[in-house]
């Protein structure tokens, strides 16, 4: 039998992957089997093993795609010139939070919060999770440092301290869409304005 070429088993790597991803989607790490997994991909089990050895790995590998997305989307922002504004950056959390995953068969927003619960119970997830928050809250401080030096923070605003709160609102914003409501952009808006100007008369 001919090997496989690179680009071909990538190909049927990617598919095991989307298919894990939409069953843990919809019914969660711990409630899908790796029958399950098998079964969606239309692969035979041999297939399937020879690339994940366990649903463990399967987990691991679902929830570093998801954790990126989250980390990645400040990565752009950071990237783009000129720098996106304070305000540009909550519509671009708020649009992610609420759109991702609407033309595909799995979300994976639904994962990345899985995947927070799963990093509590295995300390290599913790360890990885760790290091994807803290990459993104390096790209929010660079961030809210350009901000400064702009003139669009306030004299003497901490970047560290800004970077904290908008790595803290993201998982608020995913945890809404699923189980309360999407936020939008003049939610998050209007309520950080409302709240500087509480502690500005403090």
């Amino acid at each position: 039998m001919p090997r496989l070429s690179e680009e071909r088993r990538e190909e049927r790597r990617r598919r095991i992957l989307t298919s894990a991803w939409s069953c843990f989607s919809d019914n969660g790490f711990h409630a899908t089997s790796m029958d399950d997994v098998i079964a969606a991909t239309g692969m035979s089990s041999s297939a399937v093993y020879r690339y994940f050895r366990s649903k463990d790995e399967l987990i691991a590998a679902a929830a570093d795609e998801a954790l990126a997305l989250v980390r990645d989307l400040f990565a752009r922002l950071l990237e783009r010139r000129p720098t996106p504004s304070p305000s540009e950056v909550l519509t671009a959390m708020a649009a992610e939070a609420r759109t991702r995953g609407e033309d595909q068969s799995y979300d994976l927003t639904r994962i990345a919060i899985q995947a927070w619960g799963e990093a509590l119970r295995s300390p290599e997830l913790e360890e990885r999770t760790r290091s994807f928050y803290l990459d993104m809250r390096g790209n929010l401080v660079e961030l809210a440092r350009r901000w400064s030096e702009e003139g669009r923070l306030s004299p003497g605003a901490d970047p560290e301290q800004v970077a904290t709160l908008l790595v803290t609102l993201m998982p608020g914003l995913l945890v809404s869409r699923h189980l309360v409501a999407p936020v939008g952009a003049e939610q998050l808006v209007g309520g950080l304005s409302s709240l500087a100007s509480v502690f500005d008369d403090a």
